[in-house]
């Protein structure tokens, strides 16, 4: 059948546009994307290899990156100090010459924190009773607030071994106006540095004593014919001194009862005093005398170790002569760590004391 012209035209021309139309689901679905994008999702421009220029840190014109946290305080973290009291020397350098001897002067109304354990007349100054004063420094020093013993007159040490070969003199200017040395413990066992400290404290000018460590295995006995075999008798040197604790690194692990104890004690305290013609010195620690001295020999001269408080907080009641307040000092004329002690009197009452031929 045949169509008419025009109707013929429009239809092939119909034809034609159907076959490219981009109309259709299939058509659509097949876009490709644009190649516009945002600067949300562009890629980063390339990063230039150039070096980045040194700048001087400490320059007027070095200004801070973006988003960068800059501290208020950029020097070097101090160490921690210990605590030190603004009078005190503790922690002071140590001085390379020998120090001037200082003299003590007793004022009008020297003060006293307690009466000592014995009475003691003040003695005449002389040269050889020059008194240094304190110059040692303290490896952990303690805040003994306003009962310090910085503020007595007469400092000293306890030397054993364990501190090998000591410059005497040089202790001696650092503040050691005495020193107590140990000579023996036990029955059997002689310090085997004792007589060489003994011989060169003397010619140091230092007033100095012997102390024994006391051993709870052996009979007390045995222990005071040890000490004297072995100590000289000489009339310049200090009271002797017992020295009692309980020693857990002992070979010996007795702990006699304190009625044991006391006997103990005295008998080689009375056969010390008789043979030296001076009453013994105790010294002891607060767990041994809350357990057996606590309200006993009153009429001693105690010697008692305090190192985190002051004496009437370790040992309530109890007089004293000596105090030991350090067993970290550290001294010109000492390798390692040495033990600190101070007199509980005055500068005249030492020179009392100490010069007296009978305790």
């Amino acid at each position: 059948m045949r169509f008419p012209a025009v109707p013929a035209i429009l239809l092939a021309c119909l034809t034609v546009s159907g076959c490219t139309s981009t109309s259709g689901p299939d058509v659509l679905a097949s876009v490709a994307p644009s190649r516009e994008t945002t600067s949300s999702v562009s890629p980063p421009a390339a990063v230039p290899s150039a070096p980045v220029p040194s700048a001087d840190i400490g320059g007027a014109d070095l200004q801070p990156a973006p988003h960068q946290e800059v501290l208020a305080w950029a020097g070097q973290i101090p160490e921690p100090k210990a605590f030190i009291p603004a009078n005190s020397t503790v922690g002071a350098p140590l001085p390379a010459e020998r120090p001037m001897v200082a003299m003590v002067v007793p004022p009008a109304r020297p003060p006293v924190l307690e009466s000592p354990d014995i009475d003691i007349e003040p003695a005449p100054r002389s040269r050889a009773g020059q008194l240094y004063s304190r110059r040692f420094r303290d490896a952990k020093p303690i805040n003994f607030g306003s009962a310090s013993p910085h503020k007595l007159a007469v400092h000293g040490v306890d030397v054993s071994r364990w501190q090998g070969d000591i410059d005497w003199p040089k202790l001696r200017t650092q503040g050691a106006n005495f020193a107590y040395i140990k000579s023996t413990d036990g029955g059997d066992h002689l310090d085997p540095m004792f007589k060489t400290n003994w011989r060169k404290a003397k010619e140091a000018g230092m007033k100095r004593g012997a102390y024994h460590f006391f051993y709870w295995c052996r009979t007390a006995g045995e222990q005071a014919d040890w000490f004297i075999r072995n100590v000289p008798r000489d009339a310049d040197a200090l009271p002797p001194v017992i020295d009692v604790e309980w020693n857990g690194e002992s070979s010996c692990k007795r702990r006699p009862s304190r009625e044991n104890v006391l006997e103990k004690m005295k008998v080689f305290m009375d056969k010390l005093e008789r043979h030296y013609g001076k009453r013994p010195v105790i010294y002891t620690a607060p767990d041994f005398y809350a357990d057996n001295l606590e309200g006993e020999f009153l009429n001693y001269p105690f010697w008692l170790r305090s190192v985190a408080a002051h004496p009437s907080k370790r040992y309530p009641g109890r007089k004293w002569l000596f105090w030991q307040y350090s067993g970290s000092g550290l001294s010109h004329g000492v390798d390692g760590r040495i033990d600190l002690n101070v007199f509980h009197g005055s500068g005249d009452q030492w020179m009392g004391w100490s010069s007296a031929r009978s305790g």
